[in-house]
């Protein structure tokens, strides 16, 4: 995806600089031959499962239909993201609709729809009787269930572990899915578990199927006849240089596994998953501007681009190699901080770099996944381009906000 050219940093057959020049900085810059790439690696790796995008982690439209034209589904957190599913040509029957604390307008909206439901609490289960009732439809369910185990990840997007507040505790199992065998309007087709996100190793994917291959035995017996079994999706990427497992490398680890809980059930379940990260997000990079080369306590390189910008440095400690554009080597340390009022707006801390100055272009890698879509207009800045590049073309795929985005809904009442 990435390559030098006369020492310019090139996506595809599209220079950074030319890039950075056209469409202004920051932007994001997506490549459809790796995205495509990443999307064929799952479907080679997992040929008999459905697999399912995890909207949250990208949700440009033109990004989702690259993906739903081979065949994925779409694992949605919100009315909004099954909205832009609908819109992306992600098939319904293929949509399951996940999520701790969804509305009643989200659940009528996801019933309504006709896709499948990943149900987190009893609560959850009653309202969406409910509603399908008053629509006269039965709606296919699965629990979405928590089996206490550590992904060895962030603590902030560790989901399966046992003070989570996501998922059914594996003890209430039963008694959940009795509950659900006994209403008239769900119908309980599959089991759903999500351990995280950014795991580094197979091995606690593993760990929770076999944690939970008696609860699949518990569950046939009581009537349930499985549809799916959904191993969630969590898969990391190499953000640091230092490797990450691959999409066969989860295949070769779980479905063994699989198949052999499946060879002792009565009903035959396919293996659903969820990636996300590992699809998008080594696809984008981030182009940002030097506005600034500050010499102090450290180097600080001070950029266009900024929390509001990605936030996952901030948010997660998140580790992001940066690039400039034009220029090789490694000649000084710095440090890379945005244009954010806060003290905390570091993108990048004690790189090695080649001299930087006001004005070069810096590529900040590995950006395609909770970068745009988690963006906002904090300090009044509006929200920067995305550009899709496919050789030598290079499109625009969101248009950069304009300061009336940054007013767009805001209303002054007469009487102020």
């Amino acid at each position: 995806m990435l390559s030098r050219r006369n020492g310019i940093l090139f996506i595809e057959d599209v220079s950074t600089i030319y890039l950075a020049q056209r469409f202004g900085t920051p932007i994001y810059v997506t490549s459809k031959r790796q995205l495509e790439k990443n999307v064929l690696a799952y479907k080679d790796a997992f040929p008999n499962s459905e697999i399912l995008y995890a909207v949250k982690a990208n949700n440009n439209l033109a990004i989702m239909k690259i993906i739903s034209k081979q065949g994925f589904g779409a694992d949605v957190f919100s009315a909004g993201e099954l909205y832009m599913a609908l819109l992306a040509g992600f098939s319904r029957d293929k949509i399951l609709f996940n999520g701790n604390s969804k509305s009643e307008e989200e659940i009528e909206m996801g019933i309504l729809a006709k896709v499948k439901f990943s149900v987190d609490s009893t609560d959850e289960l009653r309202t969406i009787n409910e509603i399908a009732g008053n629509f006269g439809e039965e709606i296919e369910i699965a629990f979405r269930v928590n089996p206490e185990i550590d992904p060895k990840t962030h603590p902030k997007i560790a989901t399966g572990l046992r003070e989570s507040k996501f998922g059914i505790p594996m003890e209430d199992a039963v008694r959940a899915y009795e509950l659900a065998l006994s209403l008239e309007n769900v119908k309980p087709v599959g089991l759903h578990f999500h351990i995280g996100s950014q795991i580094l190793e197979t091995s606690p994917f593993v760990e929770a199927m076999e944690k939970l291959e008696k609860l699949f035995f518990e569950l046939e017996k009581i009537g349930v006849k499985f549809d799916f079994i959904d191993i969630g999706g969590g898969l990391g990427i190499d953000y640091e240089g230092k490797g990450a497992p691959t999409p066969r490398d989860l295949a070769n680890a779980v479905i063994p596994v699989f198949e052999k809980i499946k060879s002792n059930l009565s009903s035959k379940p396919k293996l659903w998953l969820e990636p996300g990260r590992s699809i998008v997000g080594n696809s984008t990079i981030l182009l940002t501007r030097v506005n600034a080369v500050k010499k102090g306590y450290k180097n600080f390189v001070a950029v266009d681009a900024g929390f509001n910008i990605l936030i996952r440095p901030v948010m997660y400690g998140a580790y992001h190699r940066v690039l400039v554009a034009d220029k090789e080597g490694e000649d000084e340390i710095y440090t890379i901080v945005g244009p954010i009022c806060e003290s905390g707006d570091i993108i990048a801390k004690d790189r090695k770099l080649p001299k930087t100055e006001k004005g070069d272009i810096i590529a900040i890698l590995d950006t395609g996944a909770y970068g745009f879509v988690m963006s906002s207009q904090y300090n009044g800045r509006p929200r920067c381009a995305e550009i899709l590049v496919n050789g030598e073309k290079a499109v625009v795929i969101r248009e950069k906000e304009s300061f009336g985005d940054l007013i767009a809904k805001q209303r002054i009442p007469e009487w102020i």
